[in-house]
């Protein structure tokens, strides 16, 4: 049972603390790179890879402006075919939804496909207070469940321990939760899978009760997706009586016809291949063949919300393929763990506060600036969501969201009326120009010499001093621009020009 991202500090903190640990960094460092490597030369190989990037995003804004419709559509799609569709508002009614599909079976465990909508409404916790143990399957969720761990990457959630670690934990916890790891395991990745087949062989074949997610659920025939690597997903979905399916409302798609265009975008921009080596597809019941009771969880959980907004709503587009983790320089340097949600990396900065909203949460508000702006994200994601247009929007609503929560405004508040009220009057921004100057004449003497040959302060003392720690303070020109142009005519005369100029410089 893995812990929750609860009592996660804010970004900045998490990320300094995540920066300190070296063996994070190379592990990232070589996984990141490993996928880069295998995207662009898959993606290389498509000729119209452009083409089908904007046939993605038209089909996911499609869906998002007729989302009740289609919604609408999936359900009866799916009750056609014999599976029942609950509604669920938030995690809370999911969880509920789960566990009592689960007792009404009398069982006291469920199989699990990796699922990201079951780790945003934390399943796992819910199902364990009810008494019930749910395993997970997928190789690198099982790593982090048996290191009572957290995920880290959207597609690889244990792309933060290299094998030998992984050895360490098989060894270690194996036994605790069924099968023993044996007892010569080495950390070849071949020895690894093999221990983690065994172990969870008998849970397989044990489980009444299987729960999954869905990569796409298509509103005309209701079929429900699911693309993974390695097998685990299919047995989950064929072998117990009864499957249980939590989807986000964002993952319909109109057509089948349409899974054509993801099914090419997904793979080449997760794992870095043509194709899933396993695919599954499923529709309602088949008589005789796979789970006779399927239900599928249609979860909100915030995702209206994020509807409404004109701007972030484009956050809703994601197929969860972790491009955009991949590369990130910042995700690369600091890992999942430092945003604190199930959702890491640019898309993670962007989707989960406005899941959660924001001007209540330091750690969720913190979010937005977990970015260099970039602008890579963009480049390589398979659905045309410009993150950076979107980080920059959540920063004004978090600014705007404490503006309206406070009485007293910040010192950025204050300097920037200030710089409003001086910069709207001519008169007003002369004055300043020429306090400026006898500021800078003064402050010359206090300066030092950067490279380059530019005057700068040092440390600003007061409220500046955080805007100061980590970059340069010029000394202020010792002769503004309108001197400049009154003196020399425009430029026309050039008596002192190099002294006036070197001086102009400074202050640039």
């Amino acid at each position: 049972m893995s812990g929750t991202f609860l009592g996660t500090p804010a970004f900045p903190a998490a990320a300094r603390a995540a920066l300190e640990d070296s063996q994070l960094r190379r592990n990232l460092a070589h996984a990141t790179s490993t996928i880069r490597t295998k995207r662009g030369s898959v993606v290389g190989e498509v000729d119209d890879w452009e083409q089908l990037r904007l046939a993605g995003e038209a089909i996911k804004n499609r869906v998002l402006r007729h989302l009740p419709d289609y919604l609408e559509q999936l359900e009866r799609s799916l009750t056609a075919a014999g599976a029942t569709v609950h509604w669920a508002r938030d995690a809370a009614e999911a969880n509920a939804i789960v566990v009592d599909i689960a007792r009404r079976h009398g069982t006291d465990e469920v199989v699990k496909v990796k699922s990201m909508a079951t780790q945003e409404i934390d399943l796992n916790s819910a199902l364990e207070a009810a008494g019930i143990h749910a395993w997970e399957t997928d190789l690198a969720e099982l790593i982090v469940q048996l290191g009572d761990d957290l995920p880290s990457h959207i597609l690889v959630p244990a792309i933060h321990r290299n094998r030998a670690e992984i050895r360490e934990i098989f060894l270690r916890e194996m036994g605790r939760a069924g099968r023993a790891a044996p007892a010569d395991l080495t950390d070849e990745p071949a020895r690894l899978a093999a221990a983690a087949r065994e172990h969870l062989r008998e849970k397989f074949l044990r489980a009444k009760v299987a729960v999954s997610g869905a990569n796409f659920a298509v509103a005309e025939t209701g079929t429900l997706t699911v693309v993974e690597s390695e097998g685990n997903g299919r047995m989950c979905l064929t072998l117990p009586e009864v499957l249980v399916s939590v989807v986000g409302i964002e993952k319909v798609l109109p057509t089948f016809q349409d899974l054509d265009v993801m099914l090419q975008l997904l793979p080449r921009s997760s794992t870095g291949e043509r194709m899933n080596p396993y695919t599954s597809t499923w529709t309602g019941v088949t008589p005789g063949d796979g789970p006779q009771e399927v239900h599928v969880v249609l979860l909100d959980n915030g995702r209206t919300d994020v509807l409404a907004d004109p701007t972030g709503r484009q956050a809703l587009r994601c197929i969860r393929c972790s491009a955009c983790l991949n590369v990130c320089p910042v995700y690369e340097r600091t890992g999942g763990h430092a945003y604190g949600s199930v959702y890491p990396g640019p898309i993670g900065a962007i989707l989960t506060p406005q899941l959660r909203g924001v001007g209540t949460d330091p750690q969720t508000d913190s979010l937005p600036y977990a970015s260099s702006l970039c602008g890579a994200c963009f480049e390589v994601c398979p659905v045309r969501i410009d993150i950076p247009e979107v980080l920059v929007h959540l920063r004004a609503e978090v600014v705007d969201a404490h503006r309206r929560a406070s009485r007293v405004p910040s010192v950025q508040d204050v300097a920037m009326r200030a710089a409003s009220w001086t910069l709207s009057s001519a008169t007003r921004t002369g004055a300043a120009e020429r306090v400026a100057g006898i500021g800078g004449r003064l402050a010359g003497r206090l300066g030092r010499t950067a490279p380059g040959g530019r005057s700068i302060l040092g440390a600003v003392p007061g409220p500046a001093s955080a805007w100061s720690d980590s970059r340069d303070v010029p000394v202020p020109a010792a002769e503004s621009f309108r001197e400049w142009w009154t003196r020399t005519d425009g430029g026309r005369s050039r008596s002192d020009d190099t002294d006036g100029g070197r001086r102009n410089g400074d202050g640039a």
